[in-house]
């Protein structure tokens, strides 16, 4: 497998991460009690299937170019790897918090870090030309999630 992808490659792994997200945040719903704070985490998995769909349509509008493939891949290896990150990184079902707000917003928190840093890493795997400029667009989608989850942790201390 080589070590190059290109914008579709990570508006894939994008899409799964939103799908892992909006499933966390359900599942964390379903762990609390507290009717707003169920709402609220419920609302957060609504963004994530929003965001999913975002990044699908940004995957759409790609270029052949940004498409293209950057190695030589027949059997799709790099959508498999990518994949298995996103399944094991960000959002990891083994992660899910305990059953207080506190330890939710904490853990989701960290996901979302986790998911900006994935995505910074791998902007260094995308060439210009393949569309290095529209991983920045996931990033900043991701960097919108932690300010909200911050806001919300500030009621909590």
């Amino acid at each position: 497998m080589g070590n190059e992808f290109n914008a579709n490659d990570i508006f894939e792994i994008a899409k799964q991460i939103e799908i892992n997200g909006a499933k966390f945040y359900r599942t964390a719903a379903n762990r609390v009690d507290e009717e707003t704070h169920k709402q609220f985490l419920l609302s957060l998995a609504e963004m994530e299937d929003t965001h999913e769909q975002t990044f699908a349509q940004m995957q759409k509008e790609l270029s052949a170019a940004e498409k293209a493939e950057a190695v030589f891949d027949p059997e799709d290896q790099n959508a498999l790897y990518l994949k298995a990150l996103a399944d094991t990184r960000v959002f990891f079902e083994k992660d899910q918090p305990e059953e207080s707000m506190k330890g939710i917003l904490k853990a989701a928190i960290s996901a979302e870090k986790d998911s900006i840093a994935f995505y910074l890493g791998m902007k260094e795997l995308v060439s210009e030309k393949l569309g290095k400029s529209k991983v920045d667009d996931i990033i900043k989608e991701e960097m919108s999630h932690i300010q909200l989850l911050a806001g919300k942790l500030v009621e909590f201390k």
